[in-house]
């Protein structure tokens, strides 16, 4: 029994069967390389659902965790710190809003958003219990009120009664959206390319078209950007494609380079004054080390350029897997180097091509059973690209359908 198999037997004796991953035990991470218990190298194509655009410890962000660590770890918001209006500011201005409200993990910042809404509708508009709008097949956490919302069935079996005030229409569509404002409608909730959803992009002008709706209803537009956002598509923000500026915008994963939970909500102030003393909060939210860690995660982002390597080495990517021949790819999508390769639904489910690709050193994730995506930290180079596709062009040539 190598080593592997020893960690794989313990993690299903003491683990909950939550997650179905990939039979591989990393143990070690460099860059986009990942290292197995048993000494095998791997690029990870998945970056840990964008939460390490920088790459595995990168050497400023761990320099950042180490430095502040020997200092100050928490001071809780009983207390101010020296960290956290520095990485505030320098959240805000790459960004381009007033205010900025740390937290911890993605569905924090979502429920903060969710109630900064709800909140400002009441003050503002006087409209209890408002309604917010939001699209099939979106992923926005796994609290209680992110899966009442959720229109996929294994998020929500068993877990209700649920939070009630969402309205779900198609994603991409204008006119269903119209059709779906009420005098209770507050918000508009979405995601500019959905994740989980399997890298799905709506037609240009969709998000223009929001905007414009919440201008006319005076409602909020709310952009989950916690997986898309901070250079995975080409820009610091994904909605930046389309140049519409949602009135709340939702953050993490890459604030946090892969090193240390942190997320937030960035708004202009006529929204966040809505949380005044009690309100809100959290015991980590804003902590000096997760804030030390967030400021180097974003100069990173900047000094190295990430947002335009990802624009220009994800149209390298998309071109060169759309010239594979492979008969059972039913479409290829992405923006930046966030790519979904979705296949035809008569080879079943691609977790065995997975598989097949971690036997070739790459370690990527299904979602929706038929798509495949490609999302390597941005800090990969044309070279190692190539390395990839080369593995993936073996793979795909031999499926068969």
């Amino acid at each position: 029994m190598n080593n592997t198999q020893k960690e794989l037997k313990l993690v299903d004796r003491v683990s909950a069967q939550n997650y179905k991953p990939l039979p591989v035990v990393l143990s070690h991470g460099e860059g986009i390389w990942v290292t197995d218990v048993d000494g095998n190298r791997y690029i990870d194509m998945l970056s840990g659902y964008s939460s390490l655009n920088q790459g595995h410890r990168h050497p400023k962000i761990i320099k950042a965790l180490k430095d502040q660590a020997d200092r100050l770890t928490l001071s809780s918001r009983a207390f101010h710190n020296d960290k956290m209006g520095v990485f505030l500011e320098k959240l805000c201005s790459l960004t381009g809003y007033e205010k900025a409200l740390p937290m911890n993990s993605g569905v924090e910042a979502v429920e903060t958003a969710i109630k900064a809404a709800r909140k400002w509708a009441k003050e503002e508009r006087g409209i209890e219990e408002g309604e917010i709008i939001v699209f099939e097949n979106n992923f926005h956490g796994r609290s209680i009120t992110a899966v009442s919302f959720s229109s996929e069935q294994s998020y929500r079996s068993g877990f209700g009664p649920f939070t009630p005030g969402f309205v779900i229409v198609p994603y991409g569509d204008i006119d269903a959206v119209k059709k779906a404002i009420s005098k209770k409608t507050i918000a508009i909730l979405f995601e500019p390319i959905q994740g989980e959803g399997g890298i799905k992009i709506p037609v240009d002008g969709f998000f223009k078209g929001l905007r414009e709706i919440c201008d006319k209803n005076k409602i909020l537009m709310i952009a989950d950007e916690i997986q898309t956002g901070l250079g995975r598509t080409g820009k610091m923000l994904a909605i930046q494609h389309e140049n519409v500026r949602p009135d709340i915008v939702c953050l993490g994963k890459a604030i946090s380079g892969g090193v240390y939970p942190v997320s937030a909500i960035v708004c202009d102030d006529f929204i966040m004054k809505v949380f005044t003393p009690g309100v809100h909060g959290s015991t980590y939210g804003g902590n000096p080390l997760g804030a030390a860690v967030a400021i180097a995660a974003l100069d990173v982002i900047v000094e190295e350029n990430l947002c335009e390597k990802s624009l220009e080495l994800g149209k390298y990517f998309v071109d060169k897997l759309r010239a594979i021949k492979c008969s059972a790819i039913k479409e290829i999508r992405g923006r930046g180097l966030f790519i979904g390769i979705e296949f035809k639904p008569e080879i079943g489910k691609v977790f065995p091509i997975c598989e097949e690709l971690m036997k070739k050193g790459l370690i990527c994730k299904d979602t929706k059973n038929i798509i495949i995506r490609m999302a390597p930290p941005l800090v990969i180079t044309r070279e190692e690209i190539d390395h990839a596709l080369e593995q993936i062009k073996e793979v795909f040539e031999n499926i068969k359908i």
